[in-house]
């Protein structure tokens, strides 16, 4: 959901609009992607590298020197910005790590705290609506009505809808789903191509498990991985259970089945 807004980032983040486009990850890495999201776009001058991260981890500082390096052996003619935005605030000290060390290498590159950043920030474009409420507020509810007012006066229906289900998704970090129903309605933000991608994504893998397991397990192995992948971007439990239409009590037992220390990340990191 995060690459929907990620041209409006880049324009924050670069200070002036510049002519982007997608650079997949495969290019500078075959191992699997370990952030809750990554973005690369690149320029004829300039790469930029973006992770949002829900929670801290202590590889960050080796995965970001490894994609600068791996950017390099790939076009050792472009800069490259790094940026890492932490979604969640934390108390944990890794969010404001911005530098590896190893021997005599030593790379650093930038972190985004939302939480420290201004609310009127990210009032001003569209497509940065949606990390309002994450922003440096002591009213996050009040954050949140200023935004759905201002998406209820929208002219254009698909931004209107991407723009809502993006701003719920996100507040499901801060806020419980009872406040956000009550700002941004369920059919507008399931008709957006956000809630749209999610379920087309799981829809084409269900038909290939779908093939090889029969049609009702592949459903349910697509269901699990489904969850295990919105649990890891962190939305919130109920907006869960209402995209896959399980039971609060199975998405509950599919997060402590996350928490486990033996639960491997790469089952899901691909759905």
């Amino acid at each position: 959901m995060y690459d929907n807004v990620c041209k409006f980032l880049a324009t924050w983040l670069l200070g002036s609009p510049i002519e982007l486009t997608e650079l997949s990850p495969t290019e500078l890495s075959n191992q699997p992607i370990r952030a809750d999201s990554l973005i690369l776009l690149q320029s004829p001058e300039l790469i930029l590298h973006s992770e949002f991260q829900t929670d801290p981890e202590n590889e960050i500082p080796f995965r970001m020197t490894d994609y600068r390096l791996r950017g390099h052996r790939l076009f050792p003619e472009k800069k490259m910005r790094q940026v890492v935005i932490y979604l969640r605030k934390t108390e944990s000290k890794l969010v404001y790590e911005n530098s590896f060390k190893l021997e005599n290498t030593y790379h650093q590159y930038e972190v985004i705290r939302l939480w420290e950043q201004a609310t009127e920030l990210f009032m001003k474009l569209p497509g940065l609506l949606p990390f309002a409420v994450l922003s440096k507020t002591s009213d996050p509810v009040m954050v949140l009505n200023q935004v759905g007012k201002i998406v209820e006066e929208m002219e254009e229906i698909t931004l209107q809808r991407d723009i809502a289900a993006a701003s719920s998704i996100l507040a499901g970090l801060v806020l419980e789903q009872n406040i956000i129903r009550k700002v941004f309605r369920s059919e507008i933000m399931r008709e957006s191509v956000i809630y749209q991608e999610i379920l087309q994504e799981g829809i084409l893998q269900g038909k290939a498990e779908g093939k090889a397991e029969g049609k009702a397990e592949g459903k349910a192995e697509l269901t699990r991985k489904l969850t295990f992948k919105l649990l890891k971007m962190g939305m919130n439990l109920e907006q869960i259970c209402q995209l896959t239409e399980l039971p609060l009590k199975e998405v509950k037992a599919l997060q402590k089945q996350m928490q486990k220390p033996n639960f491997d990340p790469d089952n899901f990191d691909n759905v």
